[in-house]
């Protein structure tokens, strides 16, 4: 039995936009369907590449040094795609706490919380505090 193509399912109704429900399910071996209300998996909305990245960052336990390596991309552009897979499941980062001292900024860069951009901003003895 050949294998149908398959596409990502709509998110919303061609008619209204309002968020579509999932009320089907099918075995693509046996072709057997099984129709009901099922919960919505945040996950199944991401595109390939998007879950690709995902499954990556996940084999790496979170290390945003690991996947940069692995896509052969500079940290700024491996963080721009994590940025954008957080958007994609609507979920918003909360900014790093800003930490008072010199070494506490070190130590937040060196983590990966704080850029270091801004913990030179925050170094930079023009700075008022």
């Amino acid at each position: 039995m050949a294998k149908a193509r398959t596409y990502p399912p709509p998110q919303s109704c061609p008619t209204c936009q309002e968020p579509l429900s999932v009320a089907g399910l099918r075995c693509e071996h046996c072709e057997t369907e099984v129709r009901g209300h099922f919960r919505h998996c945040d996950f199944c909305s991401l595109d390939d590449a998007q879950r690709d990245l995902l499954r990556v960052f996940l084999a790496a336990k979170g290390n945003t040094k690991e996947l940069e390596r692995h896509l052969g991309v500079s940290y700024p552009t491996a963080r721009a795609r994590l940025e954008d897979l957080l958007a994609a499941l609507g979920i918003t980062p909360r900014p790093p706490d800003r930490p008072a001292d010199r070494r506490q900024l070190l130590d937040a860069v060196a983590r990966g919380e704080l850029d270091v951009d801004v913990a030179l901003d925050e170094l930079s003895p023009r700075r008022s505090r």
